[in-house]
């Protein structure tokens, strides 16, 4: 009855309160099943690096609205770490600049990008098994 293209179709979404230990359980639990670990704070952060990079308005909604249509991100375990990649390049440590840290709520507390957010996690959950932490998902 165990049939592992059953277990591919999983979506195990973590929340809690800060601090708590979801991601630290999330990670265990993708590694025990070979699911991939998303890290929804990482995209927040992957996407406050774009803007930083590109020199966004946060107050400016059409221009964070048209910058999120060039936002791509995805996440691979690499060497049993998880890496975040935006527009196909490997930002791991880049967004956990203090530059990032400074910005990052500002930017997750916009509606539009929370939304963009929830978007590309449900677009992540097609081929594999995930498992997830944070605000907002799914």
């Amino acid at each position: 009855m165990n049939n592992p293209n059953k277990l591919k179709s999983i979506v195990v979404a973590i929340d809690g309160y800060s601090s708590c230990g979801k991601s630290t359980l999330a990670k265990q639990i993708a590694e025990k099943l070979n699911f991939l670990f998303i890290d929804s704070g990482a995209m927040y952060r992957a996407v406050t690096l774009y803007f930083l990079k590109n020199n966004i308005n946060i107050q400016n909604t059409e221009d964070v609205t048209k910058a999120l249509t060039q936002i791509h991100i995805r996440f691979e375990n690499i060497d049993g770490k998880n890496i975040t990649f935006l527009n196909g390049e490997n930002v791991e440590n880049e967004i956990r600049s203090l530059a990032v840290s400074n910005l990052v709520s500002e930017v997750a507390a916009i509606t539009c990008v929370r939304k963009k957010m929830v978007a590309l996690q449900r677009g992540m959950s097609g081929e594999n098994g995930i498992v997830m932490d944070g605000r907002d998902i799914f």
